[in-house]
């Protein structure tokens, strides 16, 4: 869409141009402007596979395709989840057995911030424990079965950490809109359009799910059923937040346990529900993978930029950097193998290897 800025005496009228599209680094046809949203010829739901299962049962592709998320079990060890659970402790200063120390009164930098702080995102970006859960081959190949190509990217995201949703992390200290983002239920695409981008999110379990936690749920009959859905709707709705009767289209909560990975579509409406409990916390690593724009020169430039000085990463507005003690001054950069070095983009995924690494 073009955009006409306002004209003034001294300023010509200017046009804003369209994103420009990156052809990602695959067979098969994938197309983006930020490495987050792409679009395709056909829409991972309808996809035909043309490479052999990796991870995923063919029962598991299906309930994927038809229901909008699978869970693959053990995705990295149980160990390494506890491991950078109490790296997620520890980052924040906060004691896992100290739960009247969970709340303590801090100054935000802006709304923003206490929205974040609200609802338990921890800034921590490029600890190697995060490196190594994003360069698990298991990892790695459950998102190689979603996308039905090799050449993927590892999105730079954080954790999570939400303990009780009481005092400073109140939710009712969000201001409530009639439209737009809920983080109780929501899309992650505009699913007005006529075509709908692609998008894949996921998240690593650092603890075991209970009811009274809260975290992940969703809302798979109504993916199962949108296009139906959608015909029925009338013109103007909420692109991004469903009007549903959940007797209808039920929400439900998959059961994860340490290390267990979710995958889930863009298209699937999900949020996360509130911490009810006295003392217990939901804790999660964000995780996902796309496929790679390695001509988006810039975009590649801020990831290695990113990881080899622990910045904050750029890919989302939402992604602010701890306020105290930022991961720079804290922690060396993480080492990275063969796989993550083509994970972040510092090595092509269709560069030769040397010939004294292919001789041994």
């Amino acid at each position: 869409m073009y955009e006409l800025m306002q004209p003034t005496p001294a300023r010509r009228v200017r046009r804003r141009r369209p994103p420009r599209l990156h052809r990602a680094a695959t067979e098969v046809p994938y197309f983006s402007a930020d490495g987050e949203s792409y679009l395709a010829q056909t829409s991972l739901r309808e996809r035909t596979k043309s490479h052999p299962l990796r991870v995923l049962s063919e029962a598991d592709f299906a309930h994927w395709q038809s229901y909008g998320y699978v869970v693959v079990r053990e995705a990295i060890p149980a160990a390494a989840a506890r491991e950078l659970l109490d790296f997620t402790w520890d980052f924040q200063g906060l004691d896992p057995y100290r739960p009247d120390t969970w709340h303590e009164e801090r100054q935000f930098r802006s709304a923003l911030d206490q929205q974040l702080h609200i609802y338990g995102f921890v800034e921590a970006y490029h600890h190697q424990l995060l490196w190594d859960s994003r360069q698990t081959r298991r990892v790695y190949d459950a998102f190689v079965d979603v996308w039905d190509c090799e050449e993927l990217w590892v999105t730079l995201d954080r954790l999570n950490l939400n303990p009780p949703n009481v005092k400073n992390r109140d939710r009712a200290l969000i201001d409530p809109t009639d439209r737009g983002f809920d983080i109780e239920l929501h899309w992650d695409i505009d699913t007005t359009l006529d075509v709908p981008p692609q998008r894949v999110q996921g998240i690593i379990a650092l603890n075991e799910t209970r009811e009274e936690l809260g975290g992940f749920q969703c809302c798979p009959e109504l993916f199962h059923r949108f296009d139906a859905w959608k015909a029925e709707q009338p013109a103007g709705r909420d692109p991004i937040r469903p009007a549903i009767d959940r007797a209808e289209f039920p929400v439900v909560r998959p059961e994860l346990q340490p290390g267990d990975l979710l995958i889930w579509n863009g298209l699937l409406a999900h949020g996360v529900a509130r911490n009810t409990s006295a003392d217990g916390a939901r804790a999660v690593q964000y995780l996902s993978m796309m496929p790679a724009l390695e001509e988006h020169e810039t975009l590649r430039a801020s990831r290695i930029d990113s990881w080899r000085h622990l910045r904050t990463p750029r890919w989302n507005p939402t992604l602010t950097g701890d306020p105290v003690r930022p991961e720079a001054r804290r922690y060396p950069t993480a080492e990275l193998d063969g796989l993550g070095r083509r994970l972040l983009g510092l090595d092509s995924w269709h560069a030769r290897e040397p010939a004294c690494a292919v001789s041994s």
